[in-house]
């Protein structure tokens, strides 16, 4: 049984979270990390939101790693360390344990803490022979895996429910670039990408019609208001989020009904009636463009998978010219 103190590293801390806010509502477009939408309550409300019948990409990724599940198991092979980033309530990962050839260990990474426990706790329970070391930590940044996880097998890295997408495209190539340093020559990734499709099912999927993307966007003012002492009055502020075709992306907004000023932390921001803070850009790739992305960071796509409507991919990525 995984305990508290067992759980490593610290995850986002209030200072963190005070100096990128206070930066991201200084700037001429105010932004902030999408990362911190997932408190403690921003992460249940995430995942209310992959149950909704319009978010479509959770069950499409889910389908294709079932469909594919043995081939994908053999390309990791007997004895990895298996990474799991943004692990989240790790239904998937069981997924992937119960098909795997003798997992030596399992390391969930997660920014919320208190789901990373939870979710560590189940692992350990349902596969006792298992090494579980839960790493509370913002997998955006750098972090190193623990001693004895590293050189004890083939390192694969799990990124699924198509996170990728929440970098640009630059930071996503620099990312990538630091996950093949974890997987090493003999390692891999295997990463869940949105691909483009019709405007009308990205719309729904971010706007569902019980408002569930609302509150888990709106979350992210109620823990300024909690961790920060800021005073956004919620009801003042609206979830918007569209499709931009020229960009490739959905972009989330919070959007300011009126003209008013916010305080934060001691200081001061107004907003006029309309202007919002972008609080998440989530890009949609073509197979080539994102072929294209991994190149760039010296990945190589071994394998791609995908739904009948070529709606989701789930690929299997490794260092350029490994084995």
């Amino acid at each position: 049984m995984i305990a508290e103190r067992e759980v490593l590293g610290t995850g986002l801390t209030s200072e963190q979270f005070r100096r990128d806010m206070l930066a991201g509502l200084s700037e001429r477009t105010k932004r902030v990390p999408c990362k911190y939408l997932y408190d403690e309550e921003g992460a249940r409300l995430f995942e209310r939101i992959c149950d909704l019948d319009e978010y479509y990409p959770t069950r499409t990724e889910a389908a294709i790693l079932q469909e594919h599940i043995d081939e994908i198991a053999a390309l990791i092979g007997p004895g990895c360390n298996l990474v799991d980033l943004g692990s989240g309530s790790g239904a998937k990962t069981r997924l992937l344990l119960d098909h795997l050839d003798r997992p030596a260990s399992c390391l969930p990474v997660d920014v919320s803490r208190a789901q990373l426990l939870a979710t560590s706790r189940n692992l350990a329970q349902a596969y006792p022979e298992l090494e579980v070391l839960p790493i509370c930590a913002d997998y955006t940044a750098a972090f190193a895996l623990p001693e004895r996880a590293a050189g004890s097998g083939q390192t694969t890295v799990f990124f699924p429910g198509s996170t990728i997408g929440n970098f640009e495209p630059a930071e996503a190539v620099d990312f990538l670039g630091g996950v093949a340093g974890l997987c090493g020559d003999d390692g891999g990734l295997l990463v869940g990408v949105d691909l483009k499709k019709e405007a009308p099912v990205l719309h729904s999927a971010y706007n569902d019609e019980r408002g569930v993307t609302a509150e888990f966007n709106l979350n992210l003012l109620a823990r300024a208001n909690r961790e920060l002492g800021a005073q956004f009055d919620i009801s003042q502020f609206r979830h918007h989020a569209l499709y931009s075709a020229s960009a490739g992306r959905i972009e989330m907004h919070l959007v300011s009904r009126r003209r008013q000023t916010v305080p934060v932390d001691g200081e001061r921001f107004a907003f006029a009636a309309g202007e919002s803070i972008v609080t998440e850009h989530s890009y949609k790739y073509s197979l080539p463009e994102f072929r294209q992305l991994a190149a760039e960071a010296g990945l190589e796509v071994v394998r791609c998978w995908t739904d009948a409507r070529q709606w989701f991919s789930v690929q299997y990525l490794r260092r350029a010219g490994g084995p």
